[in-house]
């Protein structure tokens, strides 16, 4: 049997097609075998760069060159990169941050002189009741002359008070939540009739299930006239 090779080449080049013959042994049919060898190969030069293009150079003689420039990209887009990760950790703070609303009423200012001695208020500040009270003297003694081994949550009066006459406390029973009643109780300060916790003229848990005394928030006084509290 005979196999007819048919080759072509570079037609480029105008060469004519050659027919090579094989002799095969033991094989009844004819085949054709055709081989096409005239595909392009695909050139890169445009994306190689111009120190690496001639094959006459070595690669270690502008290695430096390209050390340089791979630096420079990579230094490019760390900057870059860190300069977008920054605006949009900012744009995220900014989105949670409170807005000027709330931010507005995380304070309130209170005008002291609209509250005689012996009284209490109830405000709202920050979504809970808070207790301002004008405490007598004979409060501010009567709390003071209390031994506070005896208390369930030990403070002192001092502690809990910046000024002797005014008493500042958030009106929320550390029980289970409930408000109390100011002047009412056992004790002369409150009284939470949910489950009969009461509470000292200096918010101090004395009696029922109230397992620590009343929250002082943050306050100041800016004057003398004025209370500012968060």
């Amino acid at each position: 049997m005979v196999i007819l090779l048919e080759t072509s080449y570079n037609r480029k080049k105008k060469i004519d097609n050659t027919i090579v013959k094989i002799d095969v042994c033991d094989i009844d049919k004819s085949q054709i075998i055709r081989t096409l060898t005239d595909t392009d190969v695909p050139d890169f030069s445009d994306y190689r760069r111009g120190s690496v293009k001639s094959p006459n150079k070595k690669g270690s003689d502008s290695v430096d060159d390209r050390r340089a420039f791979t630096y420079f990209m990579v230094g490019t887009s760390i900057a870059t990169g860190s300069y977008a990760a920054k605006a949009l950790v900012l744009q995220y703070v900014k989105y949670m941050a409170a807005s000027k609303e709330v931010l507005a009423l995380a304070k309130i200012e209170i005008k002291l002189s609209e509250i005689p001695e012996g009284k209490s208020v109830t405000l709202k500040w920050r979504g809970k009741p808070l207790f301002v009270r004008h405490r007598t003297q004979e409060e501010i003694d009567v709390v003071r002359s209390v031994d506070i081994t005896t208390l369930r949550d030990p403070q002192r009066d001092e502690d809990r008070t910046q000024k002797p006459e005014w008493l500042i406390v958030i009106g929320v029973c550390t029980h289970l939540g409930c408000v109390p009643m100011a002047g009412l109780g056992d004790f002369g300060g409150y009284y939470c009739p949910c489950h009969g916790s009461h509470f000292d003229a200096s918010g101090r848990a004395r009696k029922g299930p109230a397992p620590a005394n009343l929250e002082v928030p943050p306050y100041s006084f800016p004057s003398d006239n004025t209370l500012l509290v968060g």
